[in-house]
């Protein structure tokens, strides 16, 4: 009598712990593995130039990390923060190319820096062009 109560406690306790798995809507063939119904949905927030500066950073500043974010006297804003509003109007096609957005930017060496403010913001614009066409 133990041994059917226990068969039967057994059985029910998996039925239940089975019921969700068996509820889940199947799998479309040509979803790419998504269930029916759940779509994914990217809406496109990404910030336009003349938003603030933070909310630049978060979408662009990972492409212009290896700018100064100190202020440098007599120049407008930082090194970085010009780089992300380029970033900015590259990605809003407010500027034709990479080389037009960062036009703004010095041509001129930083000791020990690779390469120019200019030059290292085109190959993140253009970095950044890349990722746009990518996805």
């Amino acid at each position: 009598m133990k041994t059917l109560t226990k068969t039967a406690f057994l059985t029910a306790v998996l039925a239940l712990a089975s019921a969700p798995a068996l509820a889940v809507q199947p799998v479309d063939p040509g979803s790419n593995g998504q269930h029916a119904g759940n779509t994914p949905s990217k809406p496109d927030t990404t910030p336009g130039p003349h938003a603030s500066l933070p909310a630049k950073a978060k979408a662009y500043g990972r492409y212009c990390q290896g700018f100064s974010k100190k202020h440098v006297a007599g120049t407008p804003g930082t090194p970085f923060s010009r780089c992300v509003t380029a970033m900015a109007k590259l990605a809003t096609n407010q500027s034709d190319s990479p080389r037009q957005s960062c036009r703004g930017l010095s041509k001129k060496h930083v000791s020990g820096a690779k390469g120019t403010p200019y030059s290292r913001c085109v190959v993140a614009g253009t970095k950044l062009l890349h990722d746009q066409n990518g996805s």
